[in-house]
């Protein structure tokens, strides 16, 4: 592993540090039921105050790292040609609100300045993972920790529509706790307009809130079977409905039908986790229901859903919550002994598989390393 590694590790490390400055776990409910008409006082007090000025010198080092990249990805120079093609309005397969953000920035900037089209999308996308967690991690510095050693954030360095629509939905997800299902499905309307994928979350996140909110009964335990089955016994159905929207995908190297053992995994253990020292939390908690649940679709997904191609960014969208909803679980895990096992544990196991990613990051399929950056290279 050579020296730009250490790029990302350490900002891990510092913006972790920061993050430990935050303290939000007083303000989260409010912010979940809508702010001031729910509770929050006018104005701005001390402890918000110093939330603020970590949470902005943490934007700005994600910002940072992430704007002022180049060559970085094995998808960086094709987003360059696609942005030429898109100035000169030809066709392109991307959606028509990035195509027109590309052609906006172009006209700006001028012809092939794709560096300051790079850094628009890595500002925004930013914007929004950080807002997210400002207004649903309870827990703030173990949040960033599991978005950042996830690999969530090094990720958006490479598929740069995926990801600004990745961090879109998860932003999304206070207005589907919230009941504002009006404004939830504007901003995903509006992912959509980067990544229609996004789109799936929709159902998904109302199926997730619509559980969390109602005692199970055996037609809800029918019903998931049913789905479950249909994943098994209607492939077909599915890939021809995924096909029509994406069919550059059909027989491409994303089309390889492999299971992402590493995801089931995770959702397992995280399942297991609050089945076992949750339940509590999980029966009264409405938010950690819905984030139950979340991991749950995920689970279904990675585990019967091999056959979608990139299955494991259709599953992104709902194992995502798990930066929320494990440093609810473990904090609330009454003893002592047991919660700090908890804590070591996650963050061990989260440690190592970042440790594993920064490995995998030099891949031709990857090349997140080395890191290069237009101010030193």
């Amino acid at each position: 592993m050579e020296k730009s590694a250490l790029v990302y590790v350490t900002l891990v490390l510092v913006t972790v540090l920061l993050g430990l400055y935050v303290d939000n776990r007083i303000y989260v409910p409010g912010y979940l039921q809508g702010g001031r008409r729910y509770g929050l006082a006018y104005g701005t007090d001390r402890q918000q105050a110093r939330n603020r000025v970590a949470e902005f010198a943490i934007y700005c080092l994600l910002t940072g790292v992430s704007a002022c990249r180049i060559a970085v990805g094995n998808d960086y120079w094709v987003y360059r040609d696609n942005f030429k093609l898109i100035a000169q309005e030809r066709h392109v397969s991307s959606e028509t609100g990035f195509n027109l953000i590309v052609k906006w920035l172009q006209g700006l900037f001028g012809y092939d300045r794709y560096l300051p089209v790079f850094a628009f999308f890595s500002i925004v996308t930013v914007f929004f993972f950080v807002k997210a967690l400002h207004d649903q991690g309870s827990y703030y510095a173990f949040s960033l920790y599991l978005l950042l050693t996830g690999g969530y954030y090094f990720n958006s360095l490479n598929s740069v529509r995926y990801y600004l629509a990745l961090a879109m939905a998860l932003y999304a997800q206070k207005y589907v706790l919230r009941g504002a299902y009006g404004k939830f499905v504007l901003w995903i309307l509006a992912g959509a307009m980067f990544h229609k994928s996004v789109l799936l979350v929709v159902p998904v996140y109302l199926a997730a809130r619509f559980l969390a909110a109602s005692r199970l009964k055996k037609w809800h335990y029918i019903l998931g079977g049913a789905g479950i089955c249909s994943l098994v016994f209607g492939q077909d159905l599915y890939r021809e409905i995924i096909f029509y929207f994406y069919p550059y995908y059909r027989n491409s190297a994303f089309d390889n039908g492999q299971l992402s053992y590493a995801n089931i995994g995770k959702c397992v253990c995280v399942l297991a986790l609050c089945l076992f020292f949750g339940r509590e939390g999980i029966r009264e908690d409405v938010a950690n229901r819905f984030y139950f649940f979340l991991n749950l679709f995920g689970l279904v997904v990675y585990g019967c859903g091999s056959f979608i191609p990139e299955v494991s960014r259709v599953g992104y969208y709902m194992i995502i919550s798990q930066v929320f909803l494990l440093p609810r679980i473990v904090a609330g895990i009454q003893k002592k002994p047991l919660r700090r096992l908890a804590y070591v544990g996650v963050t061990g196991a989260f440690g190592a598989y970042f440790f594993l990613l920064l490995r995998e990051m030099y891949a031709v399929d990857v090349r997140l390393l080395p890191y290069l950056n237009w101010i030193f290279n």
